[in-house]
């Protein structure tokens, strides 16, 4: 029979888990990028529109560019998932100011290039079932921000995205890009 100092404990496995703290030191920009998407992206948040609008705003100056492209990034990871609890891109989409469009767009793109560099280098892209059954919270923040699943199911990552960007040579599109790209489209509207 085994004794207590025998046994294995995997805390982490079918914990319940508390609801994500805002965080405290907003000094960590790309954790409170990821915290604002993962609130922004909920099904049931009430304030999604003013979270982009707020995003929209902060893409006036170059300032704001690369947290607000951030927080963009991470909501349209976490609306790839196709999870019940999070809104569908669909469902953002018409949310989103003229500016956040611009860079929803790059980012898309920039994220099918790397889909379609990927697919073309390397093993096979996995699944990524095994991500979405992730129960603890602060983990999914975390991993669910970082990936996108693809509509084949399968999981692209970060990691993907610096293997394209060192053996491409590209990257997400600068500032100067998204300036020049808005400037263009207020030249067609008036």
């Amino acid at each position: 029979m085994p004794t207590e100092s025998a046994t294995v404990r995997f805390p982490w496995r079918r914990r319940p888990t508390a609801p994500l703290p805002a965080p405290d030191d907003t000094g960590d920009e790309l954790h409170l990028a990821r915290w604002i998407a993962y609130r922004a992206a909920q099904r049931d948040h009430p304030s999604t529109a003013e979270i982009l609008a707020v995003g929209e705003e902060a893409l006036v100056d170059e300032a704001g560019y690369a947290f607000a492209v951030r927080v963009l990034e991470n909501l349209q990871n976490l609306t790839s998932h196709g999870l019940d609890e999070f809104r569908s891109p669909e469902d953002i989409r018409p949310l989103l100011g003229p500016r956040s469009a611009i860079c929803w767009d790059a980012l898309t793109g920039f994220w099918n290039d790397v889909a379609d560099w990927r697919r073309h280098n390397g093993a096979p892209l996995k699944s990524s079932a095994p991500l979405l059954a992730v129960e603890n919270e602060e983990l999914r923040l975390l991993l669910w921000t970082s990936n996108r699943t693809l509509p084949t199911g399968e999981k692209l990552g970060i990691t993907d995205v610096v293997r394209y960007e060192k053996a491409v040579g590209a990257s997400l599109p600068e500032y100067s890009h998204l300036a020049a790209a808005l400037s263009a489209a207020g030249e067609r509207s008036s």
